[in-house]
């Protein structure tokens, strides 16, 4: 990669993650008025139709896109991806843009301690420890103290934990096959999935929020295109420290648009993720 290509692929990771922080943003308000499950339905419904269309200009077509030995483990990502984002709109819901994405930002750190495991990769005590120190930041964030546990700061966590998963089955599926095949069956499968329960909780919708929905697909097919190009311009770890700037994008949408506070452990708390996340990118390239 040239460092011009590598400077246009950072850029477009920074519109990348402005995008999606303003899907989240659109997909907190459609959630606070529909059930969230029919929310993300429609948005699927374009998606899907987005991954068919990029499908259909490609060599071979759908059928090749389709192609696939492990269809298995390509139905069990798609699945697994539409769950955690019915998972994430929900702690939207219950925790707001800024507390639920300072949690979601350790899900860097989560892929980089189940790499090991699930595909044995090798994970040194330098990362071991930026981990724990990450997951330090998390608990400071969640500020469980010596009282009740609240159980919905356990949502946004559960999505980190499952996007983690998502990413490393997709890394997995890369082994045997494209990201284009990868690409059609996240769309594809999850839209089938989204549609077989999301249906049963249909509710009609306003004019005005028909507009967000819109706005909520066009977003989607937005983000996942300059996604696309982002990586097709540059290597992942070069670009892939500017995608916490979703944090920041999206905090900002919360505390503007929404009204949200932002407390001192949410901001200590994400901190102190952010710079362990980064350390783990960082040690993922370093030698030896």
């Amino acid at each position: 990669m040239s460092p011009q290509s590598t400077k246009a692929g950072i850029w477009l990771m920074v519109l990348t993650t402005f995008i999606f922080a303003m899907q989240d943003g659109v997909s907190r308000h459609l959630a606070g008025e529909y059930n969230v499950l029919m929310v993300v339905m429609i948005r699927y419904w374009f998606f899907a139709a987005f991954v068919i269309a990029v499908a259909a200009r490609k060599a071979g077509g759908m059928r090749a896109a389709a192609a696939t030995r492990q269809p298995l483990l390509q139905g069990f990502r798609a699945v697994l991806l539409v769950t955690e984002i019915c998972v994430m709109v929900l702690g939207f819901t219950l925790l707001g843009l800024v507390e639920s994405h300072a949690v979601f930002a350790c899900y860097p750190l989560l892929i980089a301690a189940l790499s090991g495991p699930v595909l044995g990769e090798r994970v040194g005590w330098r990362r071991w420890a930026a981990i724990g120190v990450g997951f330090l930041g998390v608990l400071i964030i969640l500020e469980p103290g010596f009282g009740v546990f609240d159980p919905r700061a356990v949502v946004p966590l559960a999505a980190a934990l499952m996007f983690a998963l998502y990413g490393l089955l997709t890394r997995y599926a890369a082994r045997k096959d494209s990201a284009a095949t990868s690409f059609f069956w996240t769309g594809t499968v999850g839209a089938i999935a989204m549609t077989a329960v999301g249906v049963w909780f249909w509710e009609p919708m306003t004019g005005p929020d028909w507009g967000w929905m819109g706005l909520l697909c066009l977003t989607g097919a937005a983000g996942h295109f300059t996604l696309i190009k982002t990586y097709e311009l540059a290597e992942a770890s070069a670009v892939q420290p500017f995608a916490y700037l979703q944090l920041v994008f999206a905090a900002t949408l919360g505390i503007t648009v929404f009204g949200e506070g932002i407390a001192w452990n949410v901001l200590v708390g994400a901190g102190i993720v952010v710079a362990a996340g980064l350390f783990t990118l960082w040690r993922a390239r370093a030698p030896g």
